[in-house]
């Protein structure tokens, strides 16, 4: 017995507790297990002062392993658990009810999970941070069925709704995990001993992850503390609190006799904007293949992570090691100004990689393979420009994770790949655009140093990979200009031209990017912003057009806010998530109730900006034209620089570009933020373009076609742009 009234009763080894014991506290909480070396290691029992009580591993003073916890309000969790946070497999029990079966970390839902609410209600998702976020389906008690995304709790994007009675893509059943049974075991596992309680979780996660593991996709890092869902009318449902059953109501009905079954529709932060009828339910017996086809194409996404076998792999496997040679051999010379013989032939580190090592090169796995690497000390300096550090670069691209191949390859043949984290774009060149970017490298890297907000794509690699046979495979690094915590719900591809820069209304769908005729809004900024950006615009399109380019375009990509998150300053005040203070608010556009965004002083340290941003930040008029950062209640406070984290408004003016709206006086508008940046630019205006310029001319308006001389694409480009970004009265 110590002196404060702690009594111990049980094994000693060398004057240290180790064996098997009881320790109870004089605030009565009590443990009955195994102790080694002073310290709780084992198994055991505990019993809390408030009635909690915890029985399974642990290691060091902590929950570590598999156990079982009844905390006092009477919900309970069984599972793994680490460092005394449930983290692994478990399963966790509301004491209304309710359960959750699938994946935890540090203490969170987070990864595949199976959330089953007492009126029958069934969200199968990913998780993060506490948050369905990701692919997933929530199947109603009534037996409708919701197939899409959810973003930090709530749906975002496209999906598609089955009303009771139609045709469900029979993959959809819900995980094996979530049944009567095990929710009436779940009550009585306290008298279960451990490793039964083990064969159960791990019988649990094989039928989860049989089928589950094919649909996982990672998602982008969001905050969250509490299991929440959403229904269609914007009502919050979390398992602390409340059991209201899901709504399944707000869907069109057919004005016939049939009723319609399937919509496709749209969210916006939980928010259903748009909603359209699928078709009529058949009854074919082909009907659930394609349903079933559909499921599989939203789940799979437009990317799949590369494994062993895939047909990318050796060639992953070989970039990242002479990345990881080129940059680790870089890296130490000291940083200095790039000189003429640094574009030069002979500016190329040559490395030739055996699977068994060399005096040089590591031992690997993959295929023999000679490595050449293109103006090492350029790229160096552009990486340092960007404020991109060696380690994290060559984590991201090099590290355990492997790199993620987009499913579907530019009208070029180019291939994509996309580093883990999201931050870094790998394409495929052929051996004409390595020529143009080595040629134009020196100017390039000039422009790039003089204007720090420069909207041209940034790069930060040139490689060249030969394999056995003398097969050759080029490529660049490039900065993902998408990487951000917010959803891109449209993304456009934006030349000027408009002969054949149309998508079929078939091939669209939540990852297609639109083209010129296919955008229907145009784009309100603030003044200053505007002027910012057109004046950088002018000049990238000077120095493209000195290079005799063509084919460029505007990536732009959209993310919509919803109505109800447009709320007035005194809401945010003293803000927990941003840290604001009520001297700090300025509240966009006082005078125009539709400017719905929050901005405030910029604090440097506090925000959140993209991955390789530099450059001076844009100030806006109704601040006082400071510089602000954007705040996104729920989301986080964003940096706003040029072509990112740009607020702006969108206004629908017609259905495409080839129509106009039905009805004009009922025009929609959003607040958006928007991403922007200039791609492909690395087509001459050479011979074969000339000539396809003559032979188009012959059959369209020669102003409409894309391949025209540099000038008059420079001129066309920054026209079409600023009808998209119009002036404002």
């Amino acid at each position: 017995m110590w002196t404060d009234g702690t009594l111990y009763y049980g094994e000693w080894d060398t004057s240290k507790m180790t064996g098997r014991g009881v320790i109870q506290w004089p605030s009565g909480a009590s443990y009955d297990g195994d102790v080694c070396g002073g310290f709780i290691d084992g198994t055991g029992t505990f019993k809390g002062v408030d009635g909690s009580l915890y029985k399974g591993s642990w290691r060091m003073n902590k929950k570590h392993g598999m156990g079982t916890m009844v905390y006092a309000n009477s919900d309970t969790y069984e599972g793994f658990w680490n460092e005394g946070l449930p983290e692994g497999f478990g399963k966790y029990t509301w004491a209304n009810g309710s359960t959750y079966i699938g994946s935890w970390k540090s203490g969170k839902m987070n990864g595949r999970g199976v959330m089953k609410w007492t009126n029958g209600d069934t969200l199968d998702c990913n998780w993060l941070n506490g948050l369905a976020h990701g692919k997933g389906f929530c199947k109603y008690a009534s037996g409708a069925c919701y197939i899409g995304t959810w973003d930090r709790g709530l749906k975002d994007g496209h999906g598609m709704f089955y009303q009771p009675g139609s045709k469900i893509p029979c993959n959809l059943e819900v995980s094996e995990c979530v049944t009567d049974h095990d929710v009436s075991s779940a009550s009585s596992s306290g008298n279960e001993n451990v490793n039964s309680g083990l064969l159960f979780l791990l019988q649990k996660l094989c039928n989860t992850w049989r089928i589950r593991n094919l649909f996982h996709r990672p998602r982008r890092i969001s905050n969250g503390t509490a299991p929440v869902f959403d229904d269609n009318s914007g009502n919050h449902l979390s398992e602390d609190s409340s059991t209201e059953p899901l709504t399944t109501g707000g869907c069109l009905q057919d004005s016939g006799v049939d009723k319609v079954l399937v919509y496709e529709r749209e969210y916006v932060q939980g928010v259903l904007i748009s909603e359209k009828p699928k078709g009529h339910d058949s009854g074919m017996p082909d009907s659930g293949k394609t349903q079933e086809h559909t499921w599989q194409k939203q789940a799979g996404g437009p990317m799949e992570t590369i494994y062993k076998g895939h047909r990318s792999y050796y060639l992953m496997l070989n970039l990242q090691l002479g990345i990881r040679y080129t940059v680790g051999k870089i890296t130490p010379v000291p940083l200095r100004e790039v000189r003429s013989n640094d574009f030069g032939p002979r500016a190329r580190i040559r490395m030739y990689f055996p699977c068994e090592g060399s005096q040089y090169t590591p031992p690997h796995c993959s295929v023999n393979f000679f490595w050449k690497d293109y103006c090492p000390m350029v790229f160096r300096n552009l990486r340092e420009m960007f404020h991109i550090d060696a380690a994290d670069y060559m984590m991201s691209i090099c590290g355990d994770d492997s790199l993620k191949e987009l499913s579907s390859p530019g009208k070029s043949g180019s291939i994509f790949y996309l580093s883990q984290d999201e931050r870094f774009v790998i394409k495929t060149l052929r051996k004409t655009e390595l020529k143009i970017l080595l040629k134009m490298l020196p100017k390039y890297y000039n422009h790039v140093r003089a204007y720090d907000n420069t909207l041209i794509t940034k790069f930060f690699g040139v490689h060249r990979i030969t394999l056995k046979g003398g097969r050759k495979v080029r490529f660049v690094v490039m900065g993902n200009m998408f990487c951000t915590e917010l959803r891109i719900h449209r993304k456009y591809d934006l030349k000027g031209s408009t002969q054949g820069r149309s998508t079929k209304k078939q091939n669209i769908n939540e990852n297609t990017t639109l083209k010129d005729l296919d955008l229907s809004y145009v784009f309100h900024v603030d003044k200053p912003w505007r002027d910012a950006l057109f004046r950088q615009i002018s000049l990238d399109c000077m120095f493209l057009e000195s290079q005799s380019i063509i084919d460029y375009s505007m990536l732009l990509g959209i993310h919509f806010r919803a109505p109800y998150h447009l709320k007035t300053s005194s809401s945010h005040q003293n803000s927990p998530e941003t840290g604001i203070s009520d001297t700090d608010l300025l509240q966009y556009g006082e005078k125009s109730s539709w400017k719905g965004f929050l901005l405030v002083a910029h604090e440097p340290g506090t925000t959140v900006g993209g991955s390789h941003i530099r450059g001076s930040m844009v100030r806006a008029s109704e601040a006082g034209y400071e510089e602000v950062d954007l705040v996104l209640p729920g989301t986080g406070r964003f940096r706003v620089q040029l072509g990112v984290n740009m607020p702006a408004r969108a206004l629908k003016v017609c259905e495409d570009m080839n129509t106009e709206l039905k009805n004009p006086d009922s025009i929609e508008e959003y607040d958006v933020v928007l991403y922007l940046g200039i791609i492909d630019i690395l087509q001459e205006y050479n011979v074969s373009k000339r000539v396809e310029h003559a032979v188009k001319s012959l059959k369209f308006d020669p102003l409409s076609i894309s391949a025209v001389d540099p000038s008059s694409y420079s001129k066309r480009f920054v026209k079409f742009l600023e009808s998209v970004f119009p002036e404002q009265d």
